[in-house]
């Protein structure tokens, strides 16, 4: 786990007045060790030790914070991951049956088409575009 990364995390709690705590280090251990967002009850399958009410508490703290990113999914639980200034530039895969996000790296070509696409609508609606998200919707291979 490269120290840069704990200190980024830290100096974002502290500029929102928090502290990084050894609960919260243990959850953004565990975020970076992953390879696709997590779920609350994916967190406390992997990591019986920490408690749900301090997952909860901790992940809101960490998410204010601009540390980690809430994954809106189509099932009852929202997912969890590391920012993306953190970690790499990436899309997800979102399955509308199972709920299931995995993380997906467009190629150099699709991302140039995204952002061709980002400038025509900015430059037709005055919209000022800070970074993009492609989330696609459908049914994983596990549930086809």
């Amino acid at each position: 786990m490269p120290d840069e990364l704990h200190t980024t995390v830290a100096e974002r709690l502290r500029g929102v007045g928090q502290r990084y705590t050894s609960q919260r280090r243990a959850l953004v251990e565990l975020l970076a060790e992953t390879r696709h967002p997590l779920s609350i009850p994916d967190v406390l399958v992997l990591d019986g030790e920490l408690a749900q009410s301090s997952v909860y508490r901790n992940l809101a703290v960490l998410t204010q914070a601009g540390a980690v990113h809430r994954v809106v999914t189509t099932d009852d639980f929202a997912r969890y991951e590391l920012a993306e200034d953190l970690t790499h530039h990436h899309h997800h895969l979102i399955c509308s049956a199972c709920g299931g996000v995995e993380d997906y790296t467009a190629s150099p070509q699709l991302e140039r088409t995204v952002a061709r696409a980002i400038t025509e609508v900015s430059t037709a609606t005055g919209f000022t575009p800070e970074h993009h998200r492609l989330d696609l919707i459908g049914i994983c291979a596990a549930c086809a």
